[in-house]
């Protein structure tokens, strides 16, 4: 608790809010058991973040929010805290079904403007279908702040965000399962905030 209090009464960050992330790492998980809820913390214990009260927001990368190793990014975090990252899931209990669960990253060029990350979840794609999936809509969120019409067909969209030099990377993390038994099965995917 004392980490924590002290944490609050560190100088403000920019714009004088204690809650603008710092730091963010990337995690993936998947769990099995014949209850849903047990299959789902299965899944954050595979992820590594199953001790912590995951409260999800909304999909921007603050300006300057460094990226890093989730083993490091635990090392920053105490069990029950507050923890706050964009959270895809996805469960089934449906054998022979395909899930996924994606979290899709868009940077900017300039390290001083926001960027964005997206999550998805579906059935029956493939992991890297997924993840293409959840990497675009980032980018496409991207791509609608810097001017690219939200309007013009997807393919045309990509295209036009692809040659676009103010979007210098886009990534994406993806737990992917196929259900085996009429056990449920749930895979999540995580951004993971560091304050």
């Amino acid at each position: 608790m004392e980490k924590f209090i002290s944490r609050l009464t560190l100088p403000a960050t920019m714009h004088g809010n204690i809650f603008v992330p710092k730091k963010v790492f990337f995690t993936t998980g998947v769990g099995t058991h014949k209850e849903q809820l047990a299959s789902f913390e299965l899944a954050l214990r595979n992820a590594k973040i199953e001790k912590y009260n995951l409260v999800t927001v909304s999909s921007i990368l603050p300006p300057n929010c460094e990226i890093i190793e989730r083993d490091e990014g635990l090392q920053y975090l105490e069990p029950g805290q507050i923890v706050f990252c964009v959270l895809s899931k996805n469960s089934s209990n449906e054998p022979g079904r395909k899930i996924t669960a994606s979290i899709g990253l868009a940077l900017p060029k300039d390290p001083n403007i926001y960027g964005y990350l997206s999550e998805y979840h579906g059935f029956g794609l493939s992991k890297e279908e997924a993840g293409e999936y959840a990497e675009d809509m980032a980018a496409y969120m991207l791509g609608t702040t810097f001017g690219i019409p939200n309007d013009v067909e997807w393919d045309e969209t990509k295209e036009i965000w692809k040659m676009d030099d103010r979007i210098v990377k886009s990534s994406n993390v993806t737990a992917y399962a196929t259900v085996t038994s009429k056990k449920w099965t749930t895979v999540v995917a995580a951004a993971v905030f560091i304050l």
